[in-house]
């Protein structure tokens, strides 16, 4: 039996199997959760003191810098910019 995804494209196999937006956002957060730890690292704060000065808890920035977790809100992604000297940015294309 021969494979039908055998050089097939990436995309092309992610489209059949209805992926692409699920695997798309994943990957959007990844980045996002990267990008804000290396902020972090570069600032020298630590998880507690980016909880104070975004008025929550160092659970709900671990949720914010989980790259797994995908359910944070735009609002939270903007304070989270805005504290680390950071805009957020976001385009369709």
């Amino acid at each position: 039996m021969k494979n039908k995804y055998i050089g097939s494209a990436f995309d092309d196999f992610l489209a059949e199997e209805n992926l692409t937006e699920e695997v798309e956002a994943g990957a959007i957060k990844k980045i996002i959760a990267y990008q804000l730890q290396d902020a972090i690292k570069k600032e020298h704060l630590t998880k507690t003191a980016l909880a104070a000065q975004l008025y929550t808890s160092r659970a709900a920035v671990n949720r914010l810098l989980d790259p797994e977790n995908e359910s944070i809100t735009l609002l939270t992604l903007k304070r989270a910019a805005t504290v680390l000297g950071k805009k957020l940015r976001l385009e369709l294309v």
